[in-house]
């Protein structure tokens, strides 16, 4: 399993958490945006950077996973095709799209969208709480484990 991060959007603690998960259970960790981004040194985490354009970096993730592999994005539109193409995808607040989950959540994202194409203010997201943190940390570290098990 490797882990991809959809890098352009993905919170600071969010980032920090998955590279020090990446340097404890060894597992190579790819940031992949279209501008640079500070990693620490490590032998397993790397940066990617692609050109600036609509969907590179999520069309780059695409290309490069395999099944099993684990994204982590905010992005439904590529969650969703991370799910079609066998990986997992996890947000940073940690909630987990599924195959059960996935198309009412694609649903309801896409009815924001016309919502707010029609003059309906409806606000951004909200800061990241601290449950929402260590929600997305015991996530990661099942999702770890679990490979880790598997592997043996």
């Amino acid at each position: 399993m490797k882990v991809w991060v959809d890098a352009d959007a993905c919170p600071g603690v969010t980032k920090e958490t998955l590279f020090r998960a990446a340097d404890r259970a060894e597992i190579e960790t790819i940031l992949i945006a279209n501008h640079s981004v500070k990693i620490p040194p490590s032998r397993f985490i790397k940066m990617v950077t692609v050109s600036s354009g609509f969907d590179v970096a999520d069309d780059e993730i695409v290309k490069r996973l395999t099944a099993g592999d684990l994204v982590i994005t905010a992005d439904i539109p590529l969650a969703a095709e991370v799910i079609e193409k066998g990986g997992l995808a996890l947000n940073p607040r940690g909630e987990l799209y599924t195959e059960q989950n996935i198309k009412s959540i694609l649903n309801m994202r896409d009815f924001m969208d016309t919502m707010r194409a029609s003059g309906v203010q409806t606000g951004g997201p909200a800061a990241m709480s601290q449950s929402e943190r260590q929600a997305f940390a015991n996530q990661l570290d099942r999702l770890i484990t679990k490979f880790k098990q598997q592997k043996k």
